[in-house]
Parts: C-alpha cells; structure tokens; sequence
C-alpha cells in the first residue's frame, strides 16, 4: 500500500443505535462517496458491526458503479455478533460479501480479542478459500498479535495489519510498543479514533456539546473543558499549514506513520482528509502536542478495548 494513505471510517453509516446521534440515510452518503472517489480517496473501512450490517449495505451500494479493482475494502469478523453456525467466521464472511456486493475483501480483521485462540484458529479455512487478501487484528495486545502471527504462520500464512485506537488522547499502542513491533515486522498500523468521535476537531466545546441522546455525548461532553488547550493548540499549529485543528490530528497520526481511519459523513470531511496527505508536521510540533496532550487526565479507552500494557 501506498504510504501516508488515509483510509475514510464508516463506523456512523447507517447508524441505526443512535451512538452518533446521526439518522442519515444512504442518499446522504452518496455525495459524500462521490467526493472520495473524485478525491482519490478509495479506501473503506466497515464492520458487520457498523449498524448491524448497515454501514456495508450502504456502501455496498454505492460503490456497485466503481469499478472494484480500484477500490480497497475493509470490514471485519465481530466475535460478540457470531452467529450459531458450524463456522461463524465463514457466515459472517459470507454475508458481508453478499451486503458489499462482492466476491473477495481486501482487508479482513478479527475485530476484537475475545479469544485469540479459537478465532484466529476459526479463521485459517476461510482464508484458504482465497476471498480475503490482507489479514489483519482489531484491538489485541502485542502479547495476542504474536499470538496469531504464530497461529497463521503454522498454515502458511501471515498477518499483515493491525488496527488500534490511536489519538493524541490515546497513545497507548504506541506505549506499548505495538507501533515499533509494526514497523520492525512489516505490519500496516491502521489508527482509528484520530479525532475522538469528533472531541478533536474544534466542532466541539464547552458552549456546543455533542448531540444530546448520543453516546458520544456521555463519553465526551464532560471532558470537552479538558481539551481545550489541545484544540487550540492544534488550530494554532494547523494555521502555519493551512490546516483545520481535526486536519493537524490526522497529520499527527500521519507522522507516526500509520494509516488513519477518519470517519466521514460530510463532503467537507473528505476534502479536509484529501488535503492533510501532503502535509508534514515538523518534529517540533509533534512534541508540542504531544507534550500538551500528556498532561490532561482524560480516559477515551473504548469499553470494548483491551488493556494494552498487559
């Protein structure tokens, strides 16, 4: 893959449990698609778990008249949503192809480490079919991502990515050491959560809060005062690049080198991805924000994350 990609997150798509506080439809999302691939952004992240298969039927709809070699398509095998079957990972397989409208996926993960064993084990007869291109692991530990290197290697295969949440309030993986593990064994780090769901981009403050309802609302609301020395900071350093403080997020990410996931659901969105690709941020600011960001005590780990110092 092409360095210094931003992959564009599709997590809100056909967000029917009200954890965006969004009830866009699919033609809402159809400008906001067409704006990516016009920009060269071609890169999708889903999940079976987006919307329950939602944000996959959305976008399987809408990328029906591209042609799919120059698409790259990335969803995933949820283990909490497995469903009765012989090989739960193969019907989840099975029935995210047949939403997306396709015969083979790009990049499939195991989207969490409910357990290593069994999943990635579960996984080795799907891979033999050949519909699967990159294999890749959603929130593991470094102990679990050698854990499956070790698993696949066994079959002839190889793990080639592993996506984390990594933000300037979640540096964790990195802590860990996950992201030099990644760049010393030739794995693709795929960051999702650059922006906090939104906390990251100035959209957002003490005076404006987030949708009311929404469950970003009761994760971020009470810590937006907190952050408010890193949004200005970050529009501070985004305006000697011409950027907004949500692009000089992503540049941060992009300076790790990782691959970004940004969530979108505006045209606007995309476009302000499309332009943060060429930039660079200088050592300097790098330290300036992170140094900012490590003095405020704000926990953003998912519930769903697992502790990645164990």
């Amino acid at each position: 893959m092409t360095q210094n990609t931003i992959v564009l997150g599709t997590w809100a798509w056909g967000d029917n449990n009200s954890y965006f506080g969004n009830s866009y439809d699919e033609d809402h999302f159809r400008p906001v698609y067409d704006a990516a691939i016009a920009k060269g952004l071609t890169f999708f992240d889903t999940a079976t778990a987006y919307g329950n298969g939602g944000s996959e039927t959305i976008l399987g709809d809408l990328m029906a008249d591209t042609p799919r070699q120059e698409l790259t398509i990335s969803t995933k095998f949820t283990p909490q949503m497995a469903p009765a079957t012989t090989n739960p990972v193969q019907t989840m397989l099975d029935e995210s192809l047949k939403r997306l409208k396709t015969d083979y996926i790009d990049y499939y993960w195991i989207h969490n480490d409910a357990d290593v064993e069994k999943w990635t084990h579960d996984l080795l007869p799907v891979l033999k079919e050949g519909k699967i291109k990159h294999i890749g692991v959603s929130n593991h530990t470094l102990s679990e991502i050698k854990r499956v290197q070790e698993i696949l290697a066994e079959e002839g295969f190889k793990l080639d990515a592993v996506q984390n949440h990594l933000s300037l309030l979640d540096r964790s993986s990195e802590k860990a050491g996950i992201l030099d593990y990644c760049k010393e064994n030739n794995l693709e780090f795929f960051a999702y959560m650059v922006l906090e769901q939104g906390a990251l981009t100035g959209k957002y403050n003490v005076n404006i809060l987030f949708p009311a309802g929404s469950v970003r609302a009761q994760v971020y609301n009470d810590k937006l005062p907190e952050l408010t020395d890193l949004v200005n900071k970050l529009k501070e350093i985004g305006e000697k690049h011409d950027l907004s403080a949500a692009q000089t997020a992503m540049a941060w990410a992009l300076s790790k080198g990782t691959f970004p996931i940004i969530g979108v659901t505006k045209v606007n969105q995309v476009e302000d991805a499309a332009q943060v690709v060429a930039t660079r941020l200088t050592e300097a600011e790098i330290k300036e924000l992170e140094a900012i960001a490590d003095k405020i005590n704000v926990n953003t780990t998912g519930s769903w994350e697992p502790d990645m110092n164990e």
